[in-house]
């Protein structure tokens, strides 16, 4: 938690989509406490798509001009995470496709997390969680930004994160024409 320390997070802004009222304001009072500016919260996918979209239309009227993270637990109703991460990554009126996003969930078995992984999920946070956790993913995100890759069936931060060798010939080439890499919004 002292990496955070280093860091000045007045101007960030965070959305925590969480539906469980003790979890949301505990995880809002967290990153608070650490320094994060502005931290809104919303209590399911619906509602944290009906707050993007305002910000998305007008700034100001979100009181904000973009949110920089979203945390957002994956079971809700009536939209669970899964959904507000795909809307995210895919509408046409997402305010950002590119917003970080840090998805929370207690089942941390492997086809969830490729599931997320293969929506565009930037990182994964496992509960029942610590702060250093929480520090730590929002650090990830920070520290370790991923390149962006858009391909017909993928838009999302690049899933893969090391550079393995590999014996034999390499499977993963990518042409031109199958995907596109895109390093910034502009």
């Amino acid at each position: 938690m002292s990496a955070v320390a280093s860091y000045d997070f007045e101007r960030f802004a965070i959305l925590v989509v969480e539906d469980n009222g003790f979890m949301r304001h505990l995880m809002t009072s967290v990153l608070k406490n650490l320094g994060f500016g502005r931290v809104d919260a919303a209590s399911h996918g619906g509602e944290a798509i009906d707050f993007l979209r305002a910000i998305g239309k007008s700034p100001s009227r979100g009181g904000l001009m973009s949110i920089d993270m979203v945390v957002s637990n994956w079971q809700m109703e009536p939209v669970d995470g899964l959904e507000l991460l795909r809307w995210v990554r895919r509408a046409k009126d997402s305010p950002d496709r590119f917003v970080p996003f840090v998805m929370v969930t207690a089942f941390a078995d492997m086809p969830r997390l490729r599931q997320a992984r293969d929506a565009g999920v930037t990182e994964f946070m496992i509960k029942p969680y610590s702060i250093a956790t929480l520090c730590n993913r929002v650090l990830a995100v920070i520290e370790r930004p991923r390149q962006f890759v858009s391909s017909p069936k993928f838009f999302g931060p690049d899933r893969r994160r090391r550079a393995l060798e590999v014996e034999g010939m390499e499977r993963r080439v990518v042409k031109d024409k199958d995907a596109d890499v895109v390093y910034d919004q502009n």
